[in-house]
């Protein structure tokens, strides 16, 4: 168990480690509990371990009495659009997201379509760590009956909220690397739809991962390059399950993750006013964006589901986090790369600019992330030592240690997803932010 991962993000492991079936059936069977019994719907991204885990899911739930609605391997977000659609008690996406290959891991839906909230996920825990999970009789298994309609309910969703002519007139040539993941079975058929030259990059969907599937600058070389030569208007990479997406410019510039959020904002408050929502590790960029529209932003936890909660309650007419995941609530408050392509290439075709030009407007910090492992994580310590360091600046604790500079941050917090600490700085200098990050990691080592 010493690999498996719980949290708010759902429960992950490296499979045939901590992340087996029997685990996975147990979960599944707490979920049916939690739900009611009700009716559940199923996914899975494009992962080698998939069936095993689709199997023991099917049979947790039959065994606690749900009934199942299997959509296939389809994107996260499909999946999240049809549990609404279907009106069902619940789903559970089968999904390592941004993980490697060896990962894998159980996000779980409300009936809303949103991931359960912190509360929530703390009732199915002690479901599952209860003594005895309530199992049916014979009779009273339900059945399992697929529906196809997922990708089809999800493009149609999309392209009914932007301007699809707008964007056909254009003809843009857009490279697009799936990573051999869930995007390849949906956003290709976005892009010809709305009149792109589309050239494939990793474009099976057999999980097997060309690169890792996070997408950030270190594994997008190949998309770039391919963008360069292809004389491309753009390129995108999802992650295994695309719910996030990342850019390269015509150029064959790598944007940094943040800037799928910062040019959505900005081209979503061009037409709209309202409130932003992101979480404490997004760049400080977003807020200078906002306030060109003299529009506020609110900052949450990590992990979307606080930013999607937040959104829906206080009616946020944008938000997400700085990953590459875009929420979109005209479409559903749940990250969606899918719908951010789209209304990225609607930016572009209602401005008449080149992706580098917009991407040059943004306000510009340095930002460096990086992942430490230690066993040594007092973070008491970690703030008293950080306090002396940097006495004038303003400290948040919502979610790990926040120090908000005059013109630089430093967030450090536990990872949800891996079994790492992030340390993230940024400032207006790429030397700055890590010297912000030297000082931060070096309390580690002593500690």
């Amino acid at each position: 168990m010493d690999s498996l991962m719980i949290s708010i993000s759902g429960v992950r492991g490296i499979v045939g480690e901590g992340f087996i079936p029997e685990i996975v059936a147990r979960f599944s069977a707490a979920f049916a509990a939690f739900t009611g019994k009700g009716t559940v719907v199923v996914a899975s991204d494009t992962r080698t371990s998939n069936y095993m885990f689709k199997y023991a899911v099917f049979s947790g739930l039959l065994s606690g009495g749900s009934q199942v609605i299997d959509v296939g391997v389809c994107p996260t977000p499909s999946l999240q659009l049809m549990v609404e659609k279907l009106k069902a008690d619940g789903g559970i996406v089968i999904t390592g997201s941004h993980n490697p290959a060896q990962w894998n891991a159980l996000k779980f839906v409300r009936s809303d379509g949103l991931f359960l909230y912190p509360e929530q996920a703390k009732i199915l825990l002690k479901i599952y760590n209860g003594r005895k999970i309530g199992r049916v009789r014979w009779d009273k298994v339900g059945k399992v009956r697929k529906d196809s309609a997922a990708i089809k309910n999800h493009l149609d969703k999309v392209l009914q909220t932007v301007k699809r002519e707008k964007i056909r007139s254009k003809r843009f040539k857009v490279v697009l690397d799936s990573c051999n993941g869930a995007g390849a079975l949906i956003s290709p058929e976005l892009l010809q739809r709305l009149g792109c030259q589309v050239v494939e990059l990793n474009s099976r969907p057999d999980g097997r991962f060309a690169h890792s599937p996070e997408p950030v600058a270190s594994n997008l070389t190949q998309l770039s390059q391919l963008v360069e030569s292809e004389k491309a208007d753009i390129g995108f990479a999802h992650d295994a399950d695309a719910d996030r997406v990342a850019i390269v410019t015509e150029q064959g510039r790598i944007l940094p993750e943040d800037y799928s959020l910062l040019l959505a904002t900005k081209f979503t408050l061009t037409n709209k006013r309202g409130l932003v929502v992101t979480n404490l590790s997004t760049t400080r960029a977003l807020e200078e964006v906002a306030e060109q529209f003299n529009c506020p932003v609110k900052r949450t936890k990590i992990g979307d589901i606080h930013v999607s909660r937040c959104m829906k309650e206080k009616k946020a007419v944008i938000g997400g986090e700085g990953n590459g995941g875009v929420i979109l609530p005209q479409i559903h408050y749940a990250r969606d790369g899918i719908a951010a392509i789209a209304l990225l290439l609607e930016y572009l075709a209602e401005t008449n600019e080149s992706i580098s030009k917009l991407a040059s407007n943004l306000p510009h910090y340095y930002m460096i992330k990086r992942k430490l492992k230690t066993t040594r994580e007092n973070f008491s310590l970690l703030k008293i030592r950080l306090k002396k360091e940097f006495g004038g600046a303003k400290f948040n604790f919502l979610d790990g240690i926040k120090v908000d500079l005059d013109k630089s941050w430093i967030h450090v917090r536990h990872s949800g997803t891996e079994p790492v600490i992030r340390i993230i700085t940024e400032a207006k200098t790429k030397r700055e932010a890590e010297d912000l990050h030297k000082i931060t990691s070096s309390f580690f080592k002593t500690a």
